[in-house]
């Protein structure tokens, strides 16, 4: 064999690159560098350099790999990369972390586990809670140090690492870098989005691997082959190190092309076949116990236990110890950092050994690990990978386990749980029972939703409506119900509206609980469908159904849709009437009551969105998330966690609607659903353009815009460009912001929105049509809004319509008209309990009085909607009425110091943020915190937010660690005098 060189060779620009990463690295900036090339072309060699360039400069280097035999193991790569680090952690660093940061790293890491027993599972949409727990734990590691986390062949991760990872990806934690590895056109799709978004974000170096040049590869090789020989190996092997090192190997002065006894199979990989010839000739050279040995451990995994190989080889563990060394020698595996844990050579070694097995052996190597690991007491998850490659057809003892693994994994990684629940499917014998089948088929389907596979969902759903018995009458809607819905998600509007006919039209009793059920889905397909009119319809047959039966929560389900119908469809009169008695039915059911359906809080509080009670529309959406809950209806919690937010910016709470969205947007994100990730976006656009922070305002918009670009989103579409035409007009963009909302509403004359929102377009139309200069087109535009607030006798309603008539006014200098509109306009808007929209009216009137000379109104009326519009967060409209008032020769002051206008991190935050950082340095919780300083938690939990934002960090770990970092800075800088500054008097003019 030659003398391969044991230095890296031919990656001077990459380690060039690595090296300036990790002095970078070291000035406390997250990063994150991929290394991206064929199988063999170096990646995990140019990894292993970087780990050791990083040890050596004392960080913390932590290392996994995905593995292509266990891409069903949820969150293997990073249970690789940490599982041993963690045991090993000093108790106090886990007990300092909140309770769910904890119990959600107990979700991840099986070592952890014993943290989770009593706690409740969580819901399929919040998985980024585990996410945000992994970022928090790798940000207090990275504390005292600098963390390396190296993740290897990604190509390969289970669908839970990847999401994790791409997390990650979108909000790095600080001072830490993340290296990973994969194959090109092999990388997940929901990884391929993550990798782009950091890519355009700055925040990913992309590293493409080349094959070594014929220089390179003889000093790969080394002098002790001739030019000839190297010149043979270097075409044959094409500069791949992979396949040139397994050539060298087994070299004697010729390429060896002939097929072994046993064939080597490399799958889908092209591997030459020389290569091929050479690995099995390095087998070969092995004992026949080192051999099995070495074939048990390719089963076992990657890495492997000794006592594992062994168990599948049916070797007893001493010989098996004694077989690895002889492994070791030949270089087919090496030790890890970590106690009796080995890893292959090479991943591709690992796969010639395993495809080299025999099939029945094979069979059984796997069974045998089940049986080892079930003597251990292992859990489902890590046992189901092998009963599903070793199980019987009808073995019930292996359909329990697969099932068990796959509720165990369907809260956090839910697309494992869909893997095993469709093996536990497949070994169930033709003469199981249908209950059991459609229950699999359920718990299939529901998995599959959560990840975004709504095809896959949808057909296992029709499977399961097949297999369920004629007789079982209120499975069947059930059933139906849900493959309805999953159309809905696909866009298949039509078939869901067939199934649903079809449905009603079996049933034998057309006054049954069953049809009632039915018809609401039909009137719910009328509100998909944008048929307002359709949906009253089927909304007023179940509720003339449902008043005779003896069910009031069915029944008060019917009123509450039909409440909401009669407000899209601009029935004012009647919503209000039917909110009313479904108001009264909802308030009067138990909680067991209403958790037999939920729906009717749920439409309830989206009628009274629409019929702008904002108070009653928060504590319906309240109490429908809580017990949704509380009886595991995870389905549900997104809508009402939109309705939610929509409400806390409506009432100026900004801040607990910014949080609300943040989470919404990251659960939306891990469900593929397109229309409640735009539907999140565009709500997190209008509050954070309500909060001044135009940026997130756009970003947020311009996604949510383009997810929903094509014409079957309908109202999503019309919403998405409204908000993005908000944030254009405010950026200085009027044209195009006009273009956003008129051509996503169907035309000028707004057709695809609903009647009732009709004035809140209208009333941002008016003021494009003012910012291009075109006083017609607004004036026709304020007009109409005033027209349709008119129709619908709304206080929210009337209050932009007198805003817009208003500010066409201002523009054509009838200040009278101005100011008297722009007053009325606040005061309905106070009455309705919007401070916002009050406020932003009141600014308009100041202007408008001040044109009229009369300055001392116009300040009374700017700094009363200043200190509202600062109350509530909205700081971008707050420094405009402000701006306003200095225009008049007044003075502001503030009693709490604000951030530096253009400053840069710290600087940013205000006096009060700033005060709340150091506490966090300190190591107080949120209740410590707002005890110490007279504050509710909920204000303490809004600072939070905007810090994190504004420093663009995502747990109070990071949060210090930035904080103490200007603190070393400024304490670095020379001091300076600085006069004394008494208090600040709020509202001083």
């Amino acid at each position: 064999m030659a003398l391969l060189s044991e230095h890296l060779v031919g990656r001077a620009e990459e380690l060039g690159a690595i090296d300036q990463l990790l002095v970078e690295l070291e000035s406390g900036g997250p990063a994150a560098v991929a290394l991206v090339g064929e199988p063999g072309i170096g990646k995990t060699r140019l990894l292993a350099e970087l780990a050791a360039r990083s040890d050596a400069r004392g960080h913390l280097v932590l290392a996994g790999s995905a593995s292509e035999l266990e891409r069903d193991l949820p969150f293997w790569v990073f249970v690789d990369a940490l599982e041993e680090y963690i045991q090993a952690l000093d108790p106090q660093v886990l007990g300092s972390m909140d309770d769910d940061v904890r119990t959600e790293l107990a979700r991840v890491f099986p070592s952890l586990a014993g943290l989770a027993a009593d706690r409740p599972p969580g819901f399929q949409h919040e998985r980024y809670r585990s996410h945000r727990a992994v970022r928090d734990l790798l940000a207090r590691l990275a504390a005292t140090r600098p963390v390396v986390l190296v993740l290897d062949d990604l190509h390969w991760a289970d669908s839970a690492s990847v999401e994790l990872l791409g997390a990650l990806l979108r909000r790095p934690p600080t001072a830490v870098l993340i290296a990973l590895a994969w194959r090109p056109r092999q990388v997940p799709e929901r990884l391929a989005g993550a990798l782009e978004h950091a890519n355009r974000a700055g925040s990913l170096i992309r590293v493409e691997l080349r094959p070594l040049s014929r220089p390179e590869s003889d000093e790969f090789l080394g002098e002790a082959m001739d030019e000839a020989q190297a010149g043979a190996l270097f075409a044959e092997s094409g500069g791949n190190p992979f396949y040139l090192e397994q050539l060298a190997r087994s070299f004697d002065g010729t390429l060896k092309v002939t097929t072994p006894a046993r064939e080597i199979l490399l799958g889908d990989i092209d591997v030459p076949p020389s290569v091929a010839a050479a690995l099995a000739e390095e087998f070969a050279l092995l004992s026949d116990s080192a051999r099995v040995v070495l074939e048990g451990a390719a089963v076992a995994g990657d890495p492997f236990e000794p006592e594992l190989a062994a168990s599948a080889a049916a070797s007893p563990e001493a010989s098996a110890i004694q077989a690895l060394d002889e492994l070791l020698q030949f270089d087919l595996v090496r030790e890890t950092d970590v106690p009796r844990r080995f890893r292959f050579r090479h991943p591709l070694v690992r796969r010639a050994v395993y495809e080299s097995t025999l099939g029945g052996w094979r069979l059984g190597a796997h069974e045998r690990i089940a049986r080892a690991l079930a003597a251990r007491g292992a859990p489902a998850t890590t046992r189901a990978h092998h009963v599903e490659r070793s199980a019987r057809q009808g073995d019930l003892a292996a359909i329990a386990t697969l099932r068990a693994a796959g509720e165990a994994a369907a809260h956090r990684a839910p697309a494992s749980a869909a893997h095993w629940f469709g093996a536990a499917l497949s070994l169930l014998s033709p003469g199981a029972p249908r209950e059991e089948r459609v229950e699999l088929l359920l718990a299939r389907a529901g998995s599959l939703a959560a990840i975004g596979h709504f095809a896959d969902s949808h057909a296992a759903l029709l499977k399961s409506i097949a297999l369920a018995p004629d007789a079982s009458t209120a499975l069947r809607v059930r059933l139906t119900t849900a493959c309805a819905g999953v159309e809905h998600l696909l866009g298949r509007h039509q078939e869901a509206h067939a199934r649903l006919l079809d449905a009603l039209e079996d049933l034998e009793d057309p006054g049954s609980p069953e049809a009632v059920a039915l018809m609401i889905e039909l009137a719910v397909d009328g509100f998909y469908r944008m048929e307002y009119d359709v949906m009253r319809e089927w909304a007023e047959r179940a509720l003339g159904a449902a008043r005779p039966l003896d069910d009031r929560p069915l029944k008060a389900a019917a009123l509450a849709t039909l409440a909401y119908a009669d407000a899209l469809s601009g029935a004012m009169t009647e919503a209000a009437a039917n909110r009313m008695e479904a108001a009264i039915l909802v308030d009067a059911l138990s909680d067991r009551e209403l958790a037999l359906r939920l729906d009717a809080a749920v439409n309830l509080a989206a009628a009274e969105l629409d019929l702008e009670r904002f108070a009653d529309a928060g504590a319906h959406a309240e109490r429908a998330m809580s017990v949704g809950k509380a009886t595991g209806q995870s389905d549900i919690v997104p809508i009402l966690v939109y309705c939610l937010a929509w409400v806390r910016r409506r009432r100026g709470e900004l801040a607990e609607s910014g949080v609300l969205l943040d989470d919404a947007v990251e659960g939306a994100r891990l469900s593929g659903n397109v229309q409640s990730l735009a539907g999140n976006l565009l709500n997190q656009s209008l509050t954070a353009l309500a909060a001044g922070d135009l940026e997130l305002a756009l970003s947020a918009a311009e996604e949510s815009f383009e997810l929903t670009s094509q014409p079957d989103h309908g109202l999503v579409s019309a919403s998405a460009g409204h908000a993005l035409a908000a944030v254009l007009l405010e950026r200085g963009y009027p044209a195009r912001a006009v273009d956003a909302l008129v051509g996503t509403a169907g035309g000028a004359e707004l057709p695809l929105i609903p009647s009732a929102w009709r004035t809140h377009f209208l009333e941002l139309l008016t003021r494009c049509w003012l910012a291009l200069g075109r006083l017609d087109e607004a004036s026709r535009a304020a007009t109409a809004a005033e027209t349709c607030a008119a129709t619908f006798g709304l206080g929210l309603a009337a209050a932009l319509a007198d805003r817009a008539v208003a500010a066409v006014a201002l523009e054509s200098h009838d200040l009278a008209t101005a100011t008297q509109r722009a007053l009325a306009s606040a005061m309905a808007a106070d009455e309705v309990g919007v401070p916002v929209e009050a406020a932003l009216s009141r600014t308009l009137a100041g202007r408008a009085l001040a044109q009229a000379g009369n300055g001392k109104r116009a300040a009374t009326e700017l700094a009363r909607a200043a200190k509202a519009l600062h109350a509530c967060g909205a700081l971008g409209y707050r420094d405009q009425a402000e701006q306003e008032l200095r225009q008049l020769g007044h003075r502001v002051h503030r009693r709490t110091r604000p951030g530096k206008a253009n400053g840069v991190g710290v600087e940013l935050l205000t006096e009060r943020e700033l005060q709340i950082a150091r506490l966090v340095v300190d190591r107080q919780t949120n209740p410590e915190i707002a005890a110490g300083l007279f504050l509710s938690k909920k204000t303490i939990e809004s600072h939070m937010h905007n810090m994190f934002h504004k420093l663009g960090v995502g747990s109070r770990v990071e949060l210090a660690r930035v904080i103490e970092q200007a603190d070393r800075t400024k304490q670095a800088r020379p001091k300076r005098r600085e006069r004394f500054k008494g208090p600040w008097p709020m509202w001083a003019l």
